[in-house]
């Protein structure tokens, strides 16, 4: 992917979890004349700055929000390419703040679209959740009218320049607010808090994240939503792999919580194909030829991809060694 070598990346959110890997994976694996980090936490800006001080001269740091039009539009001048992360992620806080979850991830979605298009940036991968299949909660709604506003958004105006597609997958093993840290903390007297014991979660790396989003850049038509091929694991599993003693203390579902998480629903079957490591949905606008479906397989009508039905299972033994070999780093995020 030798199109990112000299060239300005522009992170929205680059201070969470995903974008502080990106940004350390990307310098270490290309070759970019800068990266610009975009975000709200002056703090935790000025401590990427520290740890990330042998490159101080390819970073750039901007204070800023996305829902500041203005602000963005001068800051993603001169850019080549937008990694869309910013968002309000927490199903609870959503549900709870539904005005300044909208606020974000709809309409700061819709700047970033308008500022790409307009600054003739050559290419943006926004990231996605499995919440926004088929939801149920304020959260994956809105992720969902994200979604298909970067996939409309490659047809704004005559002639464009920018494409855009979206990347998206499940739970990221020890980012941030998810599950595992979150285990991790709790004494080992302590009886686990579960919601459901039937309850299902796809499983995925920060660094498989990434290199979705890498390969979302370098294959991309314009429109298409990646879907990376990713196990699964029952809650109850994950506690166990945490600590194989665990009792489990049954708390009932939070609001907008699913028993099962979905990535590609039903409605989607019509435009989804398969690939050896992942599913792309394709527009229902677009001209489909065999330039741009390359190898994949149309999946059949009514197909979908959850977790609970999935045919790939991640065990305790997998997540324990996982565990053990990242622990000293999710636990940094």
């Amino acid at each position: 992917m030798s199109f990112f070598n000299q060239s300005v990346i522009f992170i929205t959110g680059g201070t969470g979890s995903f974008g502080q890997e990106f940004i350390k994976s990307t310098l270490v694996k290309y070759n970019p004349k800068k990266i610009i980090i975009y975000s709200r936490d002056e703090m935790k800006q000025w401590n990427m700055a520290e740890q990330l001080k042998k490159y101080k001269s390819k970073l750039e740091f901007i204070i800023g929000d996305i829902r500041d039009m203005q602000r963005l539009d001068m800051a993603t001048k001169g850019v080549d390419f937008i990694v869309h992360s910013a968002a309000t992620k927490i199903v609870p806080t959503a549900e709870d703040n539904p005005f300044e979850c909208i606020k974000t991830n709809v309409i700061g979605s819709m700047n970033v679209l308008n500022c790409a298009v307009s600054n003739n940036i050559k290419k943006l991968v926004a990231l996605s959740t499995d919440k926004a299949s088929s939801p149920i909660n304020l959260y994956g709604a809105s992720k969902l009218c994200a979604d298909k506003l970067f996939v409309s958004g490659n047809y704004l105006k005559i002639g464009q320049k920018t494409k855009l597609a979206v990347a998206r997958y499940g739970n990221v093993m020890g980012s941030r607010g998810s599950v595992i840290p979150f285990f991790l903390k709790l004494s080992k007297k302590d009886k686990v808090p579960i919601t459901d014991i039937k309850m299902t979660r796809f499983m995925i790396s920060l660094k498989e994240a990434i290199d979705l989003v890498w390969f979302a850049f370098q294959d991309m038509s314009g429109g298409e939503i990646y879907v990376k091929k990713i196990p699964s694991m029952r809650i109850t599993e994950i506690a166990k792999a945490v600590n194989k003693k665990s009792e489990f203390k049954i708390i009932g579902i939070r609001p907008g919580e699913k028993i099962h998480e979905q990535m590609i629903g039903p409605d989607d079957s019509n435009s989804t194909y398969e690939y050896k490591t992942y599913y792309k949905i394709f527009p229902n606008s677009s001209k489909l030829n065999k330039q741009i479906i390359k190898k994949g397989k149309k999946v059949k009508q009514g197909f979908q991809y959850s977790s609970d039905t999935n045919k790939e299972w991640m065990t305790i033994e997998d997540l324990k060694f996982w565990i053990q070999k990242n622990k000293k780093n999710f636990l940094k995020i």
